[in-house]
């Protein structure tokens, strides 16, 4: 490979081949005679600790001791590219008991908590900044540091429009009574089901976290963004740390920060649905 770390340098590598590594990145399976390995690498990214950050959220995490993240080796950068270099965890397809796994200990991750709404730094939702400057309310925190960002990126990149500026305007007075108050929740930020692995006995690994204390029905409702996960998931999950009643309609509402992420990765294709959850809450 030409692109190695130092840390594989001093490993006697046997084979390697490119895995899926998401949207955004390359991966590799890197097999030596040590064990195998995970190394994710981007080409252009947005700051040269991107894939750093990454494994800073990893270790928040793994610090809790409520869900396994993988190890990781080394995270940096080399002639201009980031990297990550984890341990390779061969997944399996969940059953009933992974997705039970996954909804309790996800519940009980969601039970670490901080005073205030954020993080003390800043990281990436995908390749765009994550803003995480502490707020006391869920409210303050969900129009300045998600909604606010994305919007304002959307309208320089001239995919909305004046009038739906206005209508967000509208949007953000009405956030405080809509959500629930709840005590800022470290969540993994961007639960989505190529964002978790199940590994052997059934056991969940988070990856790719974009990682802050915010509230525990972001990770529900990004669960369910695209397609959702099995049922027994959420049933675990509502035994364990019960969510307030008609989290149903507010799905969209949180939903609405990682429609407009996709909108400013991908476009136009998701300005739909984006102003449809906007209108829904008139």
């Amino acid at each position: 490979m030409q692109f190695l770390p130092d840390f594989l340098k001093q490993k006697t590598i046997l084979s390697h081949q490119p895995i899926s590594g998401g949207d955004i990145n390359e991966a590799f399976q890197i097999n030596t005679t040590d064990g195998d390995y995970f190394l994710k690498q981007h080409q252009r990214p947005p700051t040269l600790d991107f894939l750093e950050i990454e494994a800073k959220g990893l270790a928040i995490l793994k610090a809790t001791k409520t869900i396994k993240t993988p190890t990781v080796f080394a995270a940096g950068n080399l002639n201009g590219k980031a990297y990550l270099l984890m341990e390779y965890l061969p997944s399996e397809t969940p059953n009933k008991s992974g997705w039970e796994n996954l909804g309790i200990q996800l519940a009980t991750l969601h039970k670490t908590t901080q005073e205030n709404f954020g993080l003390d730094h800043a990281n990436f939702i995908g390749s765009l900044p994550q803003f995480n400057h502490p707020q006391t309310f869920w409210s303050e925190f969900y129009v300045t540091e998600r909604l606010q960002p994305q919007v304002k990126m959307a309208m320089d990149q001239q995919f909305l429009e004046a009038t739906d500026l206005k209508n967000f305007e509208k949007l953000f007075l009405r956030i405080g009574s809509i959500c629930p108050k709840e005590p800022p929740a470290l969540t993994h930020g961007d639960l989505w089901s190529g964002n978790f692995l199940i590994i052997k006995n059934q056991k969940p690994v988070l990856i790719d976290p974009a990682v802050s204390y915010a509230h525990r029905e972001m990770d529900l409702a990004m669960s369910q963004l695209f397609g959702g996960f099995d049922p027994i998931f959420y049933e675990a999950y509502n035994a364990t740390y019960p969510w307030e009643a008609e989290l149903e309609g507010r799905i969209p509402l949180y939903q609405l920060y990682y429609l407009l992420v996709h909108l400013n990765l991908f476009g136009t294709g998701y300005l739909g649905r984006v102003r449809a959850v906007v209108e829904m809450y008139f």
